[in-house]
């Protein structure tokens, strides 16, 4: 079994998966399952909370990490089925990953959208490879089209906030993973085009959980059509809602939860430039303030870091006591102890 995206399981089996990073979170769970075990991270992108939090993780679940670098600490490797290697690549994924199963459990892969080909990278081409070729657990640790380790660890962020308000309210708590919030997932100014990988997992996942969600955008910045559709299906599925707007500061009223991200527009993929110049017009615009804030119902506030502070979001909201993005990070390491749980059994 593989976690590629969340799209691959059902709400029961999410919301277990949050069930048992909350209780490794707790201290409840003290097994050491891999014990014994190693797993491999291949990253082909920088990275600091998720290598930190795969690595620690895997060392408190007993086993030992393996860190590959293509291009860096290993060779460069060619995923294209037939391809004639007489360029930069030195290896091909059939041989890198049956070798590399061969003394490991799973394997993590991490390699971005190179924001060139649209349709070509919407597949995620590398990470579908990797799937392809091992019969070892693969692992997304964020590709060109989703982040599912970052958004299951959204989604337990979002259900121990509602716990606990809902606690110091004196009311019982929610037996499902977390009871229906009214989200807002708000695009953002950024100087320069992003993947869509963030926004495209937690829209995803709030749907599977049955939240009301809202996407805020401006024109020209829609997600993925087919990933659109999911969504619906999804929402409508757990007895939420979606809902589209193009008015960013209307799109703050009422919600409980504030997702912000920027990302690149698919209608100018492989053109930086283009992108760049649209997206200046929004700058002051779209960013999550203190003001757009006020309009909510006491919202807490999301991102999945790193963050550019006073472009996404000032620093007054997210220094301020709603914020929760330094929660967000510390649960990317109960959550993804728990998939490898689930994945690696004895």
């Amino acid at each position: 079994m593989n976690f590629l995206t969340t799209n691959n399981f059902n709400r029961a089996e999410l919301d277990a998966l949050i069930a048992s990073a909350l209780d490794l979170k707790s201290g409840v769970a003290e097994a050491k399952p891999l014990a014994g075990r190693s797993v491999a991270l291949v990253f082909f992108n920088p990275s600091l909370r998720t290598r930190a939090s795969m690595q620690v993780g895997i060392y408190e679940l007993g086993g030992n990490a393996v860190i590959l670098e293509p291009g860096s600490t290993s060779w460069t490797l060619e995923h294209r089925e037939g391809a004639v290697m007489d360029g930069d690549k030195t290896e091909h994924l059939k041989e890198f990953v049956r070798v590399l199963e061969r003394y490991v459990s799973a394997i993590g892969v991490r390699t971005f959208a190179e924001l060139k080909d649209w349709e070509t990278e919407r597949t995620d081409p590398i990470l579908n490879a990797f799937a392809k070729y091992a019969s070892v657990p693969i692992i997304n640790l964020e590709s060109a089209m989703h982040h599912p380790c970052q958004a299951m660890a959204d989604m337990m962020t979002i259900k121990e906030r509602s716990d606990t308000e809902r606690t110091e309210k004196d009311q019982n708590k929610s037996s499902e993973s977390s009871a229906a919030k009214k989200i807002l997932l708000t695009w953002a100014w950024h100087p320069k085009p992003l993947p869509m990988a963030v926004p495209n997992s937690f829209a995803l996942a709030a749907a599977q959980f049955g939240h009301n969600l809202r996407i805020a955008h401006p024109k020209g910045y829609e997600l993925d059509d087919e990933l659109i559709e999911e969504i619906k299906k999804h929402s409508a599925d757990a007895g939420g809602s979606v809902e589209f707007t193009n008015d960013v500061e209307s799109a703050f009223d009422d919600v409980e939860v504030v997702y912000a991200k920027s990302w690149g527009s698919k209608y100018h993929y492989g053109n930086a430039n283009q992108d760049i110049r649209e997206r200046s017009v929004y700058r002051d615009k779209w960013i999550v303030d203190e003001a757009k804030m006020a309009r909510t119902n006491d919202a807490i506030f999301m991102h999945c870091l790193p963050v550019r502070r006073n472009v996404i979001v000032t620093d007054g909201v997210i220094d301020s006591p709603r914020s929760v993005v330094i929660d967000e990070a510390e649960n990317r390491l109960h959550v993804q102890k728990a998939i490898l749980t689930e994945l690696i059994k004895v």
